[in-house]
């Protein structure tokens, strides 16, 4: 271990602030679902039985709700590694190859959070979002469609950054002690 620099020591002491980040998403993502299940539930309900109204704005709202808990859970997989991922020659080539084609995957998708970052604020800022509203609900506005790109943006970088951080340290590691720490 006294060959890995000290900042991944001093980086290992905010993983639980990783851990924390994670779970709130997590737990967000589960209201969005519980939120779109009672409100489809409400307008199929609506529909079929003649003393329940069937809400009209339920398909704005659910659809608006998937979007939160598509990017937000996205960025969850990048921290768990769960996103697809072509490893078809992996066994083939050398680990170190693979450690840095993975940094370079990580690094790109980095940029890609930074992008939408960037242009999410710019259409979270825009006139048809400021001045858009929902068809349905004509008080509500349009910026709420567009906020989850920047949201989406920031916990890619949050978790892209610990991704990073671990495959910059995997190439101080001994082989025995990834093993380890694993």
């Amino acid at each position: 271990m006294d060959r890995v620099p000290p900042i991944f020591r001093t980086l290992e002491k905010i993983r639980p602030l990783y851990d924390w980040t994670y779970k709130i998403l997590m737990f967000v993502c589960k209201l969005l679902l519980i939120g779109d299940i009672i409100i489809t539930c409400w307008s199929v309900a609506g529909r079929y039985i003649p003393f329940i109204t069937d809400p009209h704005w339920s398909e704005e709202i659910v659809l608006t709700l998937m979007v939160y808990m598509t990017v937000l859970s996205a960025s969850m997989a990048i921290r768990r590694g769960a996103h697809i991922r072509m490893t078809a020659f992996d066994s083939y080539l050398p680990k170190k190859l693979i450690r840095v084609l993975d940094l370079i995957a990580d690094i790109a998708v980095l940029i890609l959070g930074v992008i939408l970052v960037i242009y999410g604020i710019r259409f979270c800022n825009s006139p048809l979002s400021i001045r858009g509203k929902y068809a349905s609900l004509p008080g509500l506005s349009k910026f709420w469609q567009y906020l989850p790109v920047p949201v989406a943006g920031v916990s890619m970088i949050i978790f892209e950054l610990e991704q990073i951080f671990r495959h910059i340290e995997a190439f101080f590691l001994p082989e025995e002690e990834k093993k380890e720490v694993a």
